[in-house]
């Protein structure tokens, strides 16, 4: 199993130890609702509890924006993928969106070690989903969409987005495409556009000049009310702070961690034992 990685820097290993010991006698001794949760299944043979935590340092933004300016995620092909499912979304009404049944925090495997890490005063736990599901053999989930974090005014999005995606092969497989977000600082020599802004396209400051066509062109009272609304409505820049591209093989009942300098991922999976009474080969 892989320690807490960067995230966690500063944390003693003992404090790491006690973490993790105290989430497995706590999935170890509670098992009502894990049998409540398997019977819903028909499959039990192939039944998990997946959990899933998502947890932001507090401090060390900057610094890690600086260090990753030179870099940049890899990019992925989603066109041959399934139709995302939402596990964690949050509107700018801070209403959380899920397609998936997520049971109560204080019924997680995990809550035990996601209250030591409230409770160092280092961290913001900013996600907690745990579900349970059939992952058969060859089975390939649609990706889960996460978007959470402060809302980025202007930018029109959360700070925190990506999907997390679940494969079983012979073992589990999660992989996670993360972006930690920031609004990015209007560059002085980019240029305005008439309502003032900065020129933007796709998110990112252009630093191509404005072109004044005013000579070759007549816009009629419409087109000056539409040209007038798309400048009103056009999206503030933002720049990635961090981000988490990782695939990983998870082992059921062990905590694996996935991580980047501001944020990172606590993953569980626990193979749901079929019941006594349920019928043989489901």
């Amino acid at each position: 199993m892989r320690f807490f990685g960067s995230l966690l820097t500063g944390l003693s290993a003992s404090t790491l130890s006690i973490m993790l010991l105290t989430s497995t006698q706590a999935f170890a001794q509670d098992t009502s609702a894990t049998v409540a949760g398997a019977d819903a299944l028909q499959d039990n043979d192939n039944a998990y509890r997946a959990e899933i935590v998502l947890l932001k340092r507090k401090a060390g933004a900057s610094t890690s924006a600086e260090k990753m300016a030179s870099r940049h995620p890899e990019q992925t092909d989603q066109q041959t993928e399934p139709a995302e499912k939402k596990l964690w979304v949050l509107g700018p009404d801070n209403v959380r969106q899920s397609d998936l049944e997520l049971v109560p925090r204080n019924e997680l495997y995990l809550n035990s070690a996601i209250e030591r890490l409230e409770r160092s005063g280092r961290f913001n736990v900013l996600m907690s989903a745990g579900w349970y599901q059939s992952f058969p053999p060859d089975y390939k989930g649609a990706p889960l969409r996460v978007e959470l974090g402060d809302w980025l005014e202007g930018a029109e999005q959360r700070e925190i987005e990506g999907r997390i995606t679940i494969e079983r092969l012979r073992f589990l497989h999660v992989n996670a495409e993360l972006n930690h977000w920031r609004r990015a600082d209007p560059d002085p020599a980019a240029p305005l556009d008439p309502m003032g802004n900065t020129n933007v396209r796709d998110g990112a400051a252009s630093t191509s000049p404005v072109q004044d066509n005013s000579s070759d062109i007549v816009l009629t009272g419409g087109d000056m009310q539409a040209e007038s609304s798309a400048l009103q409505t056009s999206k503030l820049p933002t720049e990635l702070v961090t981000w988490i591209r990782e695939t990983r093989r998870m082992r059921s009942e062990e905590i694996h961690f996935l991580d980047s300098p501001t944020i990172g991922l606590l993953v569980f999976f626990k193979k749901i034992e079929p019941t006594e009474d349920s019928p043989p080969g489901n």
